[in-house]
């Protein structure tokens, strides 16, 4: 059985990603600080770490066929809140476990990016691999500079794949409602109102996280030929949204029967993507707005979900940094009562 390193293996992506690995059959080392909990079922090819990405040890890196290096700080708003962490994490961290696992003898290195790297892009024009990047906000250019790095560790014996995920949605352990469908989803359910942000122009494709996950297995067995030292979109031509098209999608599956709250400030960042060049090497999606819109409704039915700071990154950020701030004000020697 191949080994695979899974870094940010508690986060979003991760909590679906692998179980899905380990019903593929692989063994894998989940790497994570696991600050939003560890959702991971016991298995016995399944091995925790609690580790920052930032100090990881190489020894880490031994008997690793490939590496999934998901760990980042994973949004627009916290990548502005958490500036130098952003960089931290994001470029300089995932550079060095890129050298670190070449210098170890990995297989393979899967860079999870991001298509919010094309920024916005003008005339309707529609950006592929080779468009030039236009990154607006820090968790953009950071993972802008880490493509830059890492694709130039690529060798015949090393084999690198940067992949730029659409924006995700659909159910995870590890629940995030500041994503735009899961968001707008999670409106509907709760008290009948879907939040749409200003001004509803922008554009951005889609991708179910249930075929985030498929594609990250499906690099890992494609012949490095094919995917050496390559960059892919992931997502799917029919699914390029306005945010304006997706509140028809929404009108369709429920017939209209909600309001509408408008909220925030035009959003600046505007793209539609090209899937062609992953297409052709195999790779489609199968998993649509409406599959993945119903799918949160009955979860949020099912495990009657109720919105926590917990489901938004940035406010979950802030509120760990706050109770650290308190734990060290009143702490003695690293402890409250237990002296």
């Amino acid at each position: 059985m191949k080994k695979i390193l899974v870094t940010g293996a508690g986060g979003y992506i991760g909590s679906v990603l692998v179980p899905y690995l380990l019903k593929k059959k692989y063994k894998v080392l989940a790497v994570d600080r696991f600050f939003f909990g560890n959702f991971l079922k016991k298995n016995k090819n399944l091995s925790c770490l609690y580790q920052d990405i930032r100090t990881i040890d190489k020894k880490y890196f031994n008997n690793i066929y490939a590496v999934i290096d998901l760990a980042a700080i994973s949004n627009d708003p916290s990548g502005e809140n958490f500036s130098k962490e952003t960089y931290e994490i994001n470029h300089i961290a995932r550079f060095r476990n890129a050298k670190l696992a070449k210098k170890q003898g990995v297989e393979k290195y899967l860079l999870p990016s991001t298509c919010s790297n094309y920024g916005k892009v003008k005339d309707n024009k529609i950006a592929n691999e080779e468009s030039k990047l236009n990154p607006l906000t820090h968790y953009a250019k950071a993972n802008s500079m880490a493509e830059k790095d890492i694709i130039k560790l690529a060798s015949n014996k090393f084999c690198v794949t940067i992949f730029r995920q659409s924006t995700l949605f659909g159910y995870s352990p590890r629940l995030r409602l500041d994503l735009a469908i899961n968001g707008m989803t999670y409106g509907i359910f709760k008290n009948n109102v879907l939040p749409v942000m200003r001004d509803g122009t922008q554009k951005r494709p889609m991708l179910h996280i249930k075929d985030a996950a498929r594609a990250m297995e499906y690099f890992l067995k494609t012949d490095n030929k094919i995917i050496n030292k390559q960059i892919f979109n992931i997502g799917d031509n029919t699914a390029n949204y306005s945010i304006i098209e997706l509140v028809r999608e929404f009108k369709l599956i429920f017939k209209n029967k909600f309001k509408i709250k408008w909220y925030g400030t035009p959003d600046q960042r505007s793209y539609s993507v090209s899937f062609d060049k992953i297409n052709k090497i195999g790779f489609k999606t199968k998993y649509n707005a409406e599959y993945g819109i119903l799918e949160l409704i009955n979860k949020f039915n099912k495990n009657k979900i109720e919105k926590k700071s917990i489901n938004i990154t940035l406010e979950w950020y802030k509120e760990l940094e706050n109770m650290n701030n308190v734990i060290k004000n009143c702490s003695i020697n690293n402890k409250i009562l237990k002296l």
